[in-house]
């Protein structure tokens, strides 16, 4: 059984912090305006608002009298203590609070407002009656209470000091992860490379052979702009880049440069030239005319744009894609968040990024932490303050919160995408200096999504081989959320993967005869790479070449910029 502190940071694991062309539209003023909308329907719905309110009086008055048969979720983990069932007190409270949240999500549900306007009333009194738990109170939580009587108060003195260290350290937000364990480069990202080129915008990593053969042609991975390179090599157990070292390939990666106020001018197709310009560092090096390329989440969408461009140019030197939890054409009601999204929201969220000149990894963060606060707000209250413990040491949580940063005009050409939709509009709209389409991307296409990832959800995520011109697409579906996905290593006893080698014209088609299979699915991918990698050759001795020597050791400079 997990511990507590485990369970927490597992839970937080699945709200990694990621991006897609609609997360940058988050906007208080109209949460804030939903807020208001709802107070002023307290007085236009009148009669809704006082049958709500009848509602949650008789209910209160049956919990006080200990008649009401209301239980909690047995999901619910916040409930678990067995006082909630046992103690009088504690259970009526936990009723009331119940009561009180049903009915007033009913009576949201029942006020008269556009799709959108509901979408954020719903989701602001989510976090309102979310805020409200009793858990989230030193008196509320039996578990707290005991924790206090048993400690002789010193777990409250902890507690105190923990909110101390996050209001003036850690921007008032409960922290996640204790990070004095982690240190990147010693027991992190350790895989043996070097930087073999670089520009003012990324640093190229070559990683060093383990096996004395490996495949001619090389796999560049892209990494998401918002997250540091080094999800794919957290520890040598959990390493993409060793995988793929022990399956005979030839992995490089980008670690992208964590950009500041002066590079606000970096955008989207500044990014795809420097690919352009490391993937012919990396034929030069490995003498492959063609490459394969994977890139995950938003730097999925910036494979796609440079696979593009390149289609657009008849260059054909990427040899197969790989596409990790990622969405090209996300839609308003792909996610809970998309469909509070309004264009407005957008451009407000530009203006705002354009005026700082990025926007900070932090604040990104901050956002999706209140996209889950039960996960990744209000059960740190109660671990770190409340219960008085150290957040849990935990790898994926200290990558998580070690943030980068959006260039403003990346960030708008993101939002742009967002908008536009141009890989729904083949050939018509412009792209990083060219017209998007990606039906001229012929080569053969592996495409992974998370059954539980709602950053980028798996439906969505189904709908990319759609879009590509390849004959050859191969569809898999993780049981895991949207970064556990992609740690999947050999070994884990839970993960398993839906496979249907058909695509299916909707995701629920492809869904109903896909079969499930137990394990990981790395090992499917390797092989699929491996046939598309060409022959075998004597691994190099060393990284980089007579043309482009080793710069320095992985993991680079740039992945220490904060």
């Amino acid at each position: 059984m997990p511990t507590p502190q485990e369970e927490i940071a597992r839970n937080a694991a699945e709200s990694t912090t990621a991006l897609n062309p609609l997360t940058g539209g988050f906007n208080r003023q109209e949460l804030l305006g939903a807020v208001a909308m709802m107070l002023r329907s307290t007085m236009t719905n009148p009669v809704t608002t006082a049958k709500t309110a009848g509602k949650i009086t008789a209910e209160n008055a049956k919990i006080l009298m200990g008649k009401s048969d209301r239980k909690s979720d047995r999901k619910d983990r916040r409930f678990q203590d067995a006082a909630w069932e046992h103690n009088p007190f504690y259970k009526r409270g936990m009723q009331a609070y119940l009561a009180t949240q049903e009915h007033l999500n009913d009576w949201v549900g029942e006020l008269k407002m556009t799709e959108l306007e509901h979408a954020r009333a719903k989701f602001v009194m989510g976090m309102i009656t979310d805020a409200l738990a009793p858990t989230n109170t030193l008196l509320g939580n039996p578990a707290a209470t005991k924790r206090v009587v048993d400690s002789g108060g010193l777990s409250l003195l902890k507690g105190m000091q923990h909110l101390y260290t996050d209001l003036t350290k850690n921007g008032g937000m409960p922290s996640q992860v204790d990070k004095r364990p982690f240190k990147v480069g010693e027991n992190l990202a350790t895989s043996k490379g070097s930087i073999v080129w670089k520009n003012e915008m990324l640093e190229l990593i070559q990683y060093a052979p383990t096996t004395e053969k490996v495949h001619k042609t090389p796999i560049l991975i892209i990494p998401p702009q918002i997250n540091k390179f080094y999800a794919n090599d957290l520890t040598p157990m959990t390493s993409i880049v060793q995988f793929l070292l022990s399956m005979d390939l030839q992995p490089f990666i980008v670690s992208w440069r964590n950009p500041t106020k002066k590079h606000a001018h970096w955008g989207l197709s500044d990014y795809v030239d420097s690919l352009i310009q490391a993937s012919e560092v990396i034929r030069k090096i490995t003498k492959s005319p063609k490459i394969n390329v994977g890139g995950a989440c938003s730097g999925g969408i910036t494979t796609a744009t440079f696979a593009s461009l390149l289609a657009a140019a008849d260059d054909k030197r990427i040899n197969a894609l790989t596409f990790m939890v990622c969405v090209l054409n996300p839609q308003r009601d792909d996610s809970d968040l998309g469909q509070i999204v309004s264009d407005g929201s957008l451009e407000i969220a530009r203006k705002y990024s354009r005026r700082k000149g990025i926007l900070k990894g932090e604040d990104l963060a901050r956002m999706f932490a209140w996209m889950r606060p039960n996960d990744l707000i209000w059960n740190y209250v109660v671990n770190n303050y409340l219960m008085g413990e150290d957040p849990p040491p935990y790898d994926v949580l200290f990558w998580n919160n070690d943030t980068t940063n959006l260039p403003a005009q990346l960030h708008s050409d993101y939002l742009d995408l967002g908008l536009t939709q141009p890989f729904d509009h083949p050939g018509e709209i412009d792209v990083a200096g060219h017209k998007a389409d990606l039906s001229k991307v012929k080569c053969d296409a592996f495409v992974v999504a998370g059954l539980t990832d709602h950053i980028t959800p798996w439906k969505a995520c189904y709908r990319t081989p759609g879009l590509l011109g390849s004959e050859n697409v191969e569809f898999v579906l993780s049981s895991s959320g949207h970064l556990q996905s992609l740690i999947n290593p050999p070994g884990n006893p839970k993960a398993k993967y839906f496979r249907n080698t058909e695509i299916k014209p909707t995701s629920d088609e492809w869904a109903a005869t896909a079969e499930e299979h137990a394990g990981s699915w790395w090992p499917l991918w390797g092989a699929w790479l491996k046939e598309r990698s060409g022959a075998l050759k004597t691994a190099p001795k060393a990284c980089g070449n007579e043309a482009f020597p080793p710069l320095y050791a992985a993991p680079g400079k740039y992945v220490f910029d904060e």
